[in-house]
């Protein structure tokens, strides 16, 4: 696995990219000073995208099904999450486009090549915002188990009685 989006898995068998390029934009607002450098201020984060582009050959990799597949996704206008194999998660991105060149054709007019990119665009405030407040949860999770062991443990003891 390369890469999942949503339930969508990119590996050979799918939709193998062969680059991913990560765009993370920031804003420096600037205002105009007389007789100095202009004054730069940080505002935050901006626009975050991911492309992907690749190249498939049906002969070996996934073909027209798989990009069916994001395509009904797009259409969906639904954020999805994007976790890399390696297991960094980026964020809830949507599918911004997706372009296609079909190329050496098979006889009944189906592409034996296709190259594509595929565009997304982070529309998460922060992985924070997604998974809330990891120690609060974490803690509350501990409370329950306690709790569970102890109603087990109640159990225990009365069967044992």
């Amino acid at each position: 696995m390369m890469l999942t989006l949503g339930l969508f898995v990119f590996m050979l068998q799918t939709l193998p990219y062969q680059s991913l390029n990560r765009t993370a934009d920031y804003r420096w607002p600037s205002n105009a000073r007389v007789g100095q450098r202009p004054a730069a201020q940080f505002l935050g984060l901006d626009d975050e995208t991911i492309t992907l582009s690749g190249v498939l050959l049906p002969e070996i990799t996934g073909g027209r099904w798989s990009l069916l597949t994001l395509q009904l996704m797009a259409e969906q206008g639904r954020a999805w999450p994007l976790i890399e194999g390696s297991g960094t998660i980026y964020g809830m991105f949507v599918i911004e486009s997706i372009s296609e060149n079909h190329s050496d054709f098979f006889a009944d007019g189906s592409p034996r090549r296709t190259e594509f990119t595929l565009n997304l665009k982070r529309v998460d405030e922060s992985l924070s915002a997604i998974f809330g407040d990891l120690r609060q949860q974490a803690g509350e999770l501990y409370d329950k188990a306690g709790a569970m062991a102890g109603q087990a443990a109640g159990a225990m003891g009365g069967f044992l009685s």
